[in-house]
């Protein structure tokens, strides 16, 4: 669907739960898509976030276009955390080990990280995350590290053809969330993204439906 349509949805949602559109940001995933359809599906409406989950393909693409706003949203493996400075937020710090990686790699470039810590809400075995009992302490430990900023949590919900049947999971990670004095939550995508708006999501992480919908 067009990116004023995925707004527009993005905004009704908000209303509906009583929030303020302009507390929802849409990144855009630019998985596998070359410069010219990301001009055309996203950048013409506007400079949104552009979200990656592969750091080759990332690279390239921020060379191309260094000023743009870049989120890395994928699986990340540790011997990966020297290309993500060019990051302005990580999604996915999914283990004490990466961030403990990605805290020593910035403290030697002398900068800053802003992240999440990605959790694995409804325990799917092949997902990666914290589980949701280890997330407190990661939480403090992980505010331990410097230099990283930690800003909110990330999740993925289980696919499900009824939006509706993983309410419970972004619900869920709010609550963590809100208990825990963390202000972003990285959740919904294009399948899903309305009732995680509904639940307090502050970050959307849209494809699919931008480019194919």
């Amino acid at each position: 669907m067009p990116l004023p349509e995925v707004l527009a949805r993005i905004e009704a949602a908000a209303r509906r739960a009583g929030r303020d559109p302009a507390s929802v940001r849409l990144v855009a995933v630019t998985k596998g898509r070359d410069l010219a359809e990301i001009e055309r599906k996203v950048l013409r409406y506007g400079d949104f976030p552009l979200g990656e989950n592969r750091i080759q393909e990332a690279r390239a693409k921020i060379a191309a276009w260094p000023e743009r706003e870049w989120h890395f949203i994928g699986p990340l493996q540790r011997n990966k955390v020297r290309y993500l400075r060019p990051f302005r937020l990580v999604h996915s710090v999914d283990s004490l080990r990466l961030a403990e990686a990605l805290a020593a790699r910035a403290k030697r470039e002398g900068y800053r990280p802003r992240i999440l810590l990605e959790v694995n809400v409804a325990r799917e075995p092949q997902k990666h995350g914290f589980d949701p009992d280890e997330v407190d302490a990661a939480v403090q430990a992980v505010r331990q590290l410097e230099p990283l900023e930690l800003r909110g949590l990330m999740t993925m919900a289980p696919l499900a053809e009824d939006p509706e049947e993983v309410r419970w999971v972004f619900r869920e990670l709010a609550r963590m969330a809100r208990h825990l004095g963390l202000p972003e939550l990285s959740m919904g995508m294009s399948g899903d993204f309305e009732v995680a708006v509904e639940e307090g999501a502050t970050l959307v992480r849209v494809g699919r439906a931008l480019f194919e919908g």
